[in-house]
């Protein structure tokens, strides 16, 4: 997904070289795409859409495009910069978005992608959680229309055994009582994010960061898990659309087969995972002590 810093600096360069504008091309033919699907969608399919879809019954019949699309088209048919994600991997998160957009996407990282994931929810709200506040700056020289937050996370990388022992001894991250917002007693609960984070109900969720090569890393352990309470508390009518990224590492593995669960993978392409998790309303035997 995102441009991640650690992977700034190409292994092959003369690889690179030779693909550097195949992958920015296909990202622009990927938005000017989207733009021409959604030209044929009527009122009425709103109905059918996200959650925030019912309070935009009376959304215009006729489409046209975002000027943050026009932006991105642009952006990268003119740019060199290869996004995180390969063809691929985008291709199943462009997929959802193509049947949910408008809708409310969070995605945890941001990188010099960010501004192509806006432009395919177009008068959706996208907004991105990154670690770094000197990150956030720069990406936001380039394009100051992303809605990004600064965040800290309270784990590390080397806390990922200890955390998942926490979580199967502390009530408050058990499934059947598990929340978000003030939950300092699940060490795994993303605490002291901005409200908007906690006040959204979610339909897609990316989880592309914050950092986990390097033992100090944050690490996506807490993001993994806030990711599946988040999906089993939802009111809304419908699954949550969760991606995973660098399922190829084992604290990402290990923590989506725990919280996210193998039975709601619907699919997996390199080394991103998608799955639709519904609300523990919804499911047959929801366990209260277990995710999975």
């Amino acid at each position: 997904m995102n441009v991640k810093r650690e992977d700034q600096v190409p292994k092959n360069r003369q690889f690179l070289a030779d693909k550097r504008w195949f992958l920015p091309i296909v990202v622009a033919g990927f938005i000017a795409g989207a733009i021409l699907i959604s030209s044929f969608i009527k009122t009425a399919d709103y109905s059918l859409l996200c959650s925030i879809a019912s309070s935009r019954s009376q959304a215009v019949a006729e489409y046209s495009e975002t000027p943050v699309q026009l932006q991105a088209i642009i952006h990268y048919a003119t740019s060199h910069i290869v996004p995180q994600q390969n063809f691929a991997e985008i291709s199943i998160t462009f997929d959802v978005l193509k049947k949910r957009s408008p809708c409310n996407f969070l995605v945890f990282g941001l990188g010099y992608d960010s501004l192509m994931w806006t432009s395919l929810n177009p008068r959706g709200k996208t907004i991105f959680l990154e670690e770094d506040p000197k990150w956030v700056q720069t990406v936001l020289k380039d394009a100051p229309t992303l809605q990004a937050y600064p965040v800290k996370y309270r784990t590390q990388l080397q806390q990922a055994d200890q955390l998942l022992a926490h979580y199967k001894s502390e009530p408050d991250c058990f499934p059947a009582k598990a929340y978000i917002k003030g939950n300092d007693k699940c060490k795994l609960a993303l605490t002291g994010f901005p409200d908007e984070y906690y006040d959204t109900e979610w339909d897609l969720i990316m989880i592309d960061a914050p950092r986990g090569y390097f033992a100090e890393a944050p690490g996506r352990m807490a993001a993994i898990f806030s990711a599946a309470v988040m999906a089993r508390n939802r009111r809304g009518s419908g699954v949550t659309h969760v991606f995973l990224h660098d399922v190829d590492r084992r604290v990402e593995k290990v923590f989506a087969e725990e919280f996210l669960c193998r039975k709601y993978l619907v699919k997996g392409v390199g080394r991103l995972w998608h799955f639709e998790i519904p609300p523990a309303s919804n499911m047959s035997t929801p366990d209260g002590y277990r995710f999975c």
